[in-house]
């Protein structure tokens, strides 16, 4: 007999977080019957200002096989909090979970820009994303280069070695989910190699963070910008050089100047 599902959660705790999350997300979009392009990325959604997608995209489930597949593997995958000795960790989950959400949903955007700039590819311009398959897919890298001698469970019954797991599951899933997102599994599987080689490196709390900081300050600038949610509380308004936005909490008549990205930066987003 195993052991209680409960001691299993105490050691798991970000991961029994996100697994949390992400089913109450799954609920909530069912409740509410909310279609996958008012949460899903997309090249033409990042276009037009819709950064808050790299966020709500990752954690957003449509089908709930899908939801199953994701938090199944997640689960599994939970034991890099256990493995402080080796240099992994909960601290390092957290923090590295968050680069993958981030890079992984921008690397997706890049390629898509390649595709469609490129190539003249304009099926990748609409094409939406949802799920949490490219962190999924990151830490089945992570794990593979720091603990190749582990294994990946599936629903309880199917085990696979974690070293063959990030592709192995990249062909699976390409094969029996012909909608599965090749682009977003792949992008995930980059952004793990790169940080399980050191290619991205150095994240520690105060960079956590900070880096969690700019994210909610910029999906809440690129919510009330795009009109996707109505800040009562913020304002933007054109000031004298219509290059730099102004942000302006009503009530107190404050202002705060921000400098804008690059006309082309924008684009390549």
């Amino acid at each position: 007999m195993g052991r209680p599902l409960v001691f299993e959660i105490l050691e798991k705790p970000a991961t029994s977080c996100f697994i949390g999350i992400c089913s109450a997300i799954w609920f909530y979009i069912q409740k509410k019957n909310i279609g996958y392009s008012h949460v899903g990325l997309s090249y033409e959604t990042a276009i037009a200002g819709h950064h808050w997608r790299i966020i709500t995209s990752a954690f957003s489930h449509i089908s709930i096989l899908h939801l199953v597949f994701n938090m199944s593997a997640l689960w599994s995958l939970g034991v890099v909090e256990k493995l402080g000795p080796i240099g992994l960790g909960m601290e390092y989950y957290l923090q590295y979970t968050l680069v993958l959400v981030v890079l992984s949903g921008a690397l997706v955007l890049g390629m898509y820009h390649i595709l469609i700039q490129k190539f003249k590819i304009e099926y990748f311009r609409r094409v939406t994303a949802v799920g949490y398959s490219c962190v999924v897919f990151g830490w089945m890298t992570i794990l593979s280069v720091k603990q190749p001698t582990s294994k990946l469970h599936l629903f309880g019954f199917l085990s696979l070695p974690i070293s063959f797991a990030p592709f192995e599951s990249l062909i699976f899933t390409s094969i029996i989910v012909p909608q599965a997102s090749f682009i977003g599994h792949l992008s995930g599987i980059v952004v793990g190699y790169a940080i399980a080689w050191g290619l991205i490196h150095g994240m520690n709390n105060y960079w956590a963070v900070s880096m969690l900081g700019w994210i909610v300050l910029v999906s809440v600038f690129s919510l009330k910008r795009s009109g996707a949610y109505d800040f009562s509380f913020l304002e933007i308004e054109s000031v004298t050089d219509p290059s730099l936005p102004s942000v302006r909490f009503v009530g107190n008549g404050r202002s705060l100047q921000m400098s804008a990205l690059p006309a082309t930066g924008v684009e390549l987003v």
